[in-house]
């Protein structure tokens, strides 16, 4: 189609669209340069000193549990799951919603996700197959994704290991029992029916901003009830006790999602606290790392 603009008489102006170009929408990388490098060699340096030195033969999982803070506090713990796991080249992701934007269960309307490792493709078909499995929960949404840091913090250590993933990105943002069971239903059944390798990935901190001796404690009550393959449980524990683990319910959505594909194991990798780093014991926030299989 060609715009032809006469408004000035010594000059005519041609705006020309082809229409056989297919445009695509990538998600710009909102947190590299602030919560984790910004550069593809900063980051595989990084990541190379988190991971363990000794040689480790990495594992066949159904699901993981990451932390999502700045690389500087949680990025060892994350390295220490992300080393011991097969990654796949597609992995379904489950984040919390930081923002209070967007939807109960929004899936990101990109088509493709920036990262300082290349651009990430996101899997169509998987994330139509989710989207039909899962009772109407799922909605086609972009603003929760936008400035959401706990997925795109994954996405580095992912392509380390896998540089050719693709992904369905989801951020949950209710703690409702019933939409983390439908949610999990149709993560496994769109799984089972896709007959692919995929990883599930739940993004979540422990507990937040007390002192250490309370924060594991909390964080040892959740963790029991992760490490039982019980998800029911793992909500009801951490509404009762007041314990401020962000992605309570990404996790409980994960391991519906896995015991419906015949999880039996659990592994937790390494719990840390802020206090590592900082020094400060008075107001820390917890970090685990746990492989599910």
């Amino acid at each position: 189609m060609v715009v032809r603009s006469n408004t000035n008489a010594e000059r005519t102006i041609d705006f020309t669209f082809d229409l056989r170009y297919n445009f695509t929408m990538q998600r710009k990388s909102a947190k590299a340069g602030s919560w984790y490098p910004a550069t593809a060699a900063s980051v595989k340096r990084d990541i190379a000193s988190y991971l363990p030195p000794e040689k480790i033969t990495a594992q066949k999982a159904i699901g993981i549990m990451v932390p999502h803070a700045g690389w500087l506090y949680s990025g060892r713990v994350a390295a220490q799951v992300y080393a011991r796991v097969k990654i796949p080249g597609t992995i379904v992701m489950i984040g919390p919603n930081h923002t209070s934007l967007g939807y109960m269960v929004s899936l990101s309307a990109s088509d493709t996700w920036d990262s300082p490792l290349g651009e990430i493709r996101i899997d169509k078909a998987l994330s139509k197959k989710i989207t039909e499995l899962s009772g109407g929960t799922v909605t086609l949404d972009e603003n929760a994704h936008k400035n959401e840091h706990s997925l795109e913090i994954q996405l580095p250590f992912l392509q380390y290991f896998c540089p050719e993933i693709k992904i369905v990105p989801l951020i949950l943002g209710t703690q409702a029992p019933a939409i983390c069971r439908i949610l999990g239903a149709g993560i496994a059944g769109a799984i089972r029916e896709s007959q692919q390798d995929v990883l599930i990935l739940a993004s979540s901190d422990m507990n937040h901003f007390e002192n250490i001796d309370t924060t594991r404690k909390k964080d040892d009550l959740a963790l029991r009830e992760i490490l039982s393959l019980n998800p029911e449980n793992l909500l009801q524990t951490v509404r009762e006790n007041d314990i401020s683990m962000c992605g309570v319910a990404p996790t409980a959505a994960m391991l519906f999602a896995a015991k419906s594909l015949g999880a039996a194991k659990t592994q937790l990798v390494i719990y840390d606290t802020s206090g590592t780093v900082t020094g400060d014991n008075k107001e820390v926030v917890g970090y685990a790392g746990v492989i599910v299989s």
